[in-house]
């Protein structure tokens, strides 16, 4: 792409797209198929968010003073759009995270099926009135928090906003949305669309840039609550600053997600399963295998790990259709690498697929950071790469002689995502969903991936969640909104209680009281 045709990707602040001002600075966008310089990202100031935060103060005034069916009126549009321009918007994921097509446009089909449940939110989001005694009734209804902020990662340019932004404004609040710096085309493609829907100005302002921007927004006293989706140490640092301002905060971190295969298993469907889970979207998704533990060492287990390594090999590198995609750039390349060389060298591990033969980093005639599907026997639950997120098509297999001890394995770990259990009886698969320590679990599915309503969040107190709440479905509400509790006691004049005399010369005549209301 000639510089000349590189746009420039500027902040979305009360409907309009930034011009940038002469002391601009921007951050270079790469295509991680390519190498190339694809766009130019706008480094936000602490001045920038001051701005968008004036635009959000005075969206909210009205915006959440309308019924929420008034705002679901825009919502349905936008989803309405959204299916429209879903190619479009593929296409954009494609050019800017290196997702095959058909892993974008999955992308955006999932994004949307949470603006679809935003779309249901007037009736799930009723409060209930209840007698609570005589004369007393208890009511509550939900509140708008203000203005909130989602912070997001460079894996899925289209879902991560969706699952936080339709739901937080149907509840009546404002967004400030801070896109991944890798990956800032979709969501500005995507304040068109909103446009188009008819979404008021500022009720979603988008600025971009990096770590900057991010601190200004998490410090500011007008920002109620604060969303974000990445990495463990991160989620950490950012969860713990908002703890101490006392704001609202879901931060949602890593994961070591781990499937368990029992010989009953069906190799077919089971093999196909753990080679989709663990490969798709280059294995940059916190929902990826990224474990094999093979219950035994017998004839059915080595015809399981034998069908694995034949379809991972089978798998070719490339953005079309059922091929691996590139990682996002040289770093996540070079750490993953990292990765595979311990295993080999430090460890003592088998590499049954061995995708550093088809990696690239930058150079070379197809430039990009591409790095082929790779399998990883180890001889030790304890190695480096069994225990730690490494983000890329890696699949770690280790033979365990009983259930205990994979649970054991499981349970170790400090994350707490997704595991899942292949087999063919019922009973062994509930023994398991008994005892694993991850919060979103599958039975002969290795991306057990809730749906909403039920919503998507890893288990507190692990690295892969800092947060009370999940961030997608009935959590999402929660979080977006306050409880207002309201008890209340009518005492009717006396003459009107039922029941009672209304005078000294007997019972009252309702009908010429009633005249008289």
């Amino acid at each position: 792409m000639e510089e000349t045709t590189v746009p420039k990707i500027n902040n979305v602040i009360h409907g309009i797209k930034q011009p940038p001002s002469s002391a601009s600075s921007y951050i270079d966008v790469t295509s991680p198929s390519s190498s190339a310089v694809i766009a130019h990202v706008y480094k936000s100031t602490k001045g920038d968010v001051e701005e968008a935060i004036e635009s959000s103060r005075k969206a909210f005034e009205s915006w959440s003073k309308l019924t929420m069916k008034s705002r679901v009126g825009i919502i349905m549009k936008f989803h309405s759009l959204v299916k429209t321009n879903a190619k479009e918007l593929a296409e954009l994921i494609v050019l800017e995270n290196g997702k095959n097509i058909t892993e974008a446009l999955a992308d955006v089909a999932k994004g949307n099926e949470t603006v679809e449940y935003a779309c249901s939110l007037p009736q799930l989001a009723q409060g209930k009135t209840l007698q609570v005694s005589s004369q007393v009734s208890c009511s509550d209804r939900r509140a708008p928090l203000g203005i909130v902020t989602s912070i997001v990662p460079f894996n899925f340019p289209f879902m991560v906003p969706m699952w936080t932004m339709p739901i937080a404004i149907v509840m009546g609040n404002v967004m400030i949305l801070k896109p991944s710096e890798k990956v800032p085309m979709t969501m500005d493609r995507v304040m068109d669309l909103w446009k188009e829907a008819g979404l008021p100005d500022g009720v979603v302002n988008v600025v971009q840039g990096d770590r900057e921007c991010v601190e200004a927004l998490l410090v500011h006293p007008e920002v109620r609550a604060v969303t974000f989706v990445g990495s463990s140490p991160v989620a950490k640092i950012i969860s713990t600053k908002c703890h101490n301002l006392h704001k609202r905060v879901l931060a949602l971190g890593g994961a070591k997600n781990h499937l368990v295969a029992l010989p009953d298993c069906s190799i077919p469907h089971t093999a196909r399963d753990i080679v989709v889970s663990s490969m798709g979207c280059a294995g940059q998704r916190c929902m990826a295998a990224s474990v094999l533990l093979i219950v035994g060492n017998g004839s059915t287990q080595k015809k399981l790990l034998s069908k694995v390594v034949e379809m991972a090999q089978e798998i070719e590198l490339g953005t079309g259709p059922g091929k691996c995609g590139p990682v996002i750039d040289g770093m996540s390349l070079e750490k993953i690498v990292k990765y595979v060389d311990h295993a080999e060298a430090k460890c003592g591990a088998q590499i049954l697929v061995d995708g550093r033969k088809k990696m690239t980093c930058g150079s070379g005639e197809k430039g990009g950071f591409w790095i082929g599907p790779t399998v990883i026997q180890h001889l030790s639950p304890d190695d480096d790469a069994i225990k730690e997120e490494i983000f890329g098509p890696v699949l770690s297999v280790y033979h365990v002689k009983t259930w205990a001890e994979a649970i054991q394995i499981e349970n170790t770990n400090p994350f707490g995502n997704a595991a899942c259990i292949y087999t063919s009886n019922g009973g062994s698969a509930e023994w398991f969903t008994n005892r694993f320590r991850a919060s979103m679990l599958g039975i002969n599915v290795g991306i057990p991936v809730p749906r909403e309503p039920f919503s998507f969040g890893g288990l507190y107190g692990t690295k892969s969640k800092y947060g009370d709440v999940d961030i997608t479905g009935d959590g999402a509400m929660e979080f977006f909104s306050n409880r207002i509790k309201v008890t209340s006691k009518w005492i009717l004049p006396e003459e009107c209680q039922l029941g009672t005399s209304g005078s000294e010369n007997g019972p009252v005549d309702h009908a010429s009281f009633a005249g008289r209301m």
